[in-house]
């Protein structure tokens, strides 16, 4: 008896795939030519403590192309700055329970963490400020009155070494 007798499915117009025998995985890690794998986005890590602000610079990143996770507080970035690993923190300076100042100082101290770029965004504009920041080791130091979203993501790029 031949396999046409034992089908019993209707005979239609869609063409059916060949039966092959089981793909082996490639041990080959030479890329294709002409083709260049997509590169990992860049972690950031932003630290604010104002929903509607954070809300407006989580979605401009992360349509730049970041990934980028979020937290509310000093504390929660210390413990995010070594779990998620980002390659830039946005930090803002007041926030609730571990001030911007402090985490820059434990990540400036932390020898996991001690290179790791980080740009401050606060609302403080004083000069001692920014100096306070420049002595603990700060990559930048913005002042959220005087720069645009835009401005941001040019210094972000910029520390980055990305366009």
């Amino acid at each position: 008896m031949d396999n046409q007798s034992l089908d019993n499915t209707p005979q239609t117009d869609t063409p059916q795939l060949p039966t092959a025998e089981p793909i082996q995985a490639s041990t080959d890690t030479q890329p294709v030519a002409g083709f260049r794998a997509p590169a990992h986005p860049k972690r950031l890590l932003l630290v604010e403590d104002d929903d509607a602000l954070a809300n407006v610079y989580l979605m401009r990143l992360e349509a730049e192309g970041f990934d980028v996770r979020r937290v509310a507080n000093g504390e929660d970035a210390l413990a995010a700055a070594l779990g998620y690993h980002p390659d830039l923190i946005l930090l803002d300076v007041m926030m609730p329970k571990v001030s911007g100042f402090d985490v820059l100082d434990i990540l400036r101290n932390t020898p996991e963490t001690a290179n790791l770029k980080i740009v401050m965004l606060t609302a403080l504009s004083q000069e001692s400020d920014k100096q306070r920041a420049e002595s603990l080791g700060v990559d930048d130091y913005l002042v959220k009155s005087q720069v645009v979203i835009a401005d941001v993501i040019d210094r972000i790029k910029h520390h980055l070494g990305v366009n």
